[in-house]
């Protein structure tokens, strides 16, 4: 069996099917499904214009102050010590401690007007995965596990959706679409190296003797009446057997990335995260998720935030860059979001306490247009001024950044059609 190195695998696995082998099975399938071959091929142009489009999704778990990040107040009463910097947009000005993510302002959107209801860390979190309230009858699908029902190609050997980081997901996965869309986990204290149980501990024949032997016992169950649990049994065995048995599982591993390559993304787990994150979209991951845990900064707001940006700026602008440097930007869209911000007024333990009212977002690459600010807060930070955001209208933009149609619907278990974005609207003036 020929052997090929990282890199040639992941070309295999972005271009996986060759003209013949596409020809050959269009026909097949013309003949099986009764559309003619002007209707595959169609679908076909439909699957490369897709091919290559993800998203990551750097998610800051607490609630970050938006006037420590990305919405300083410099000179006002609720602003406190916090400076602001200029970026490589003129006009554009951040809070001070982010001073790399500055230099990538042009390929930046700014979002200063985010609005939601929710003030409570678990549904907040809940509300800003899945596009919806959490309610007891149905447990939602996250728009992550939606985006790769809609993009991620068949019979792929790595999973299409990863998060990465402690309490990665807090719960929220793939909901009623199954465990072909649930998250696979990557803890913080092993980014960067091949999670463990994945390396089989017997070579490939045995190991497929012994599924072998696996499927024939379920065979004999599922005739007794456990069908439904073999098949779902069987969907994670598959996944988890095709995992196990591809050279792609060194794309988790960070050791073959250069010194210069790791000191830019910055030697933290949230960094290791990031430069993992570029890795496995560039191995054909439709959706990957990186927290950074910590921003809950209801005391001591100002020195919280300083170390996190420390971990932060330089993993999210090398993120940027990087991805930019390697022609993938266009295709892929970055978010960068918590669940809410902090209160513009800083309380008596200098912390600032839960604030849905206003808070911030980033949003670079995927074809939208960076180097400007949408929506505007008041010059205390209290309410906004103009061009408020929800988080349909936010779901609705990343739709339309990666080609997926936000009216679609699945169906829930009790017989509920559930749209992927329930109302809202693409932003404008990021995709002018």
């Amino acid at each position: 069996m020929a052997e090929f190195s990282w890199h040639e695998n992941v070309a295999l696995s972005r271009h996986s099917m060759s003209r013949r082998r596409f020809l050959y099975g269009a026909s097949a399938m013309a003949a099986a499904t009764g559309l003619n071959f002007r209707d595959l091929m169609s679908l076909r142009a439909e699957e490369l214009r897709h091919q290559g489009r993800a998203m990551i999704l750097l998610f800051m778990q607490g609630g970050p102050s938006q006037m420590e990040t990305f919405d300083p107040k410099p000179g006002t009463e609720n602003g406190g010590p916090t400076t602001a910097i200029s970026t490589a947009v003129s006009g554009i000005q951040i809070a001070e401690g982010w001073e790399q993510t500055a230099k990538q302002m042009q390929d930046i959107a700014i979002i200063r007007s985010m609005t939601t209801k929710e003030g409570e860390h678990q549904r907040a979190v809940y509300q800003m995965h899945t596009g919806y309230i959490p309610s007891g009858s149905v447990k939602h699908p996250s728009l992550g596990a939606c985006i790769a029902k809609e993009l991620a190609p068949t019979g792929r050997e790595l999973p299409a959706v990863v998060s990465i980081g402690d309490r990665a997901t807090n719960g929220v996965g793939a909901g009623f679409l199954g465990v072909d869309y649930e998250p696979f986990l990557v803890s913080g204290r092993n980014v960067g190296t091949v999670p463990e149980n994945v390396a089989p501990i017997v070579g490939e024949k045995r190991f497929n003797r012994r599924l072998g032997v696996l499927d024939r016992l379920e065979l004999e169950f599922a005739s007794r009446g456990g069908e439904t649990v073999v098949n779902n049994h069987r969907q994670i065995y598959d996944k988890s057997a095709k995992l196990v048995l591809s050279p792609l599982t060194k794309t988790f591993d960070l050791s073959g990335e250069s010194p210069e390559t790791k000191a830019r993304y910055g030697d933290t787990e949230f960094g290791k995260g990031c430069l993992l994150a570029r890795r496995l979209v560039e191995a054909g991951v439709t959706f990957v998720e990186v927290r950074l845990n910590g921003w809950d900064t209801h005391q001591d707001v100002f020195d919280g935030v300083k170390g996190l940006a420390s971990k932060c700026d330089p993993a999210l602008a090398a993120l940027i860059a990087d991805l930019k440097d390697r022609g993938m930007l266009e295709k892929t869209l970055i978010v960068w979001t918590g669940e809410f911000g902090r209160t513009p007024k800083v309380n008596p333990r200098t912390g600032r306490d839960h604030w849905p009212r206003n808070f911030n977002t980033l949003i670079a690459g995927g074809g939208i247009k960076g180097g400007q600010v949408i929506g505007e807060s008041a010059k205390d930070g209290v309410g906004i001024l103009k061009d408020p955001v929800s988080v349909s209208d936010l779901f609705s933009s990343i739709c339309k950044s990666l080609e997926v149609n936000p009216t679609k619907e699945n169906m829930s278990p009790i017989g509920r059609p559930l749209k992927i974005v329930d109302g809202g609207k693409p932003i404008a003036s990021l995709f002018g």
